[in-house]
């Protein structure tokens, strides 16, 4: 059973930053790509960026690419998203991610573990 918690959401400025912590309990954390996905208000859950288990590939949404970046740390069980150059259209909730492959995937249906969700709201 893998455990997943976010944190770091927030309401900030457009063009502020945030960074988002993801923990892992559980499972082989090393191993497990891990992606970031995002959900606002009447909309389809969407991919954000993911990272292999070894964190040697990441991949983004066309959306965020520049802006933000996925890192991991795997000594801490943790992985992260910084967020620069917010915009008000980066308002969802942010959901944390993982899988028990170490590929990096961009689908929903590649995940089987879910963390409960971070609001970033982003003000204009």
């Amino acid at each position: 059973q893998v455990q997943l918690v976010e944190s770091g959401g927030g309401l900030v400025q457009a063009g502020g930053s945030l960074r988002l912590s993801c923990a892992a309990s559980g499972r082989t954390f090393s191993s497990a790509a891990m992606a970031w996905f995002r959900q606002a208000p009447g909309k389809e859950r969407e991919f954000v960026a993911a990272i292999s288990g070894s964190g040697g590939v990441t991949k983004y949404a066309d959306s965020v690419k520049g802006r933000f970046t996925i890192s991991r740390d795997n000594a801490k069980n943790t992985v992260y998203l910084q967020m620069n150059s917010l915009k008000p259209e980066d308002t969802a909730v942010h959901y944390c991610a993982g899988r028990s492959g170490s590929s990096a995937y961009t689908g929903t249906n590649s995940y089987g573990y879910w963390g409960q969700g971070t609001q970033v709201t982003v003000s204009s």
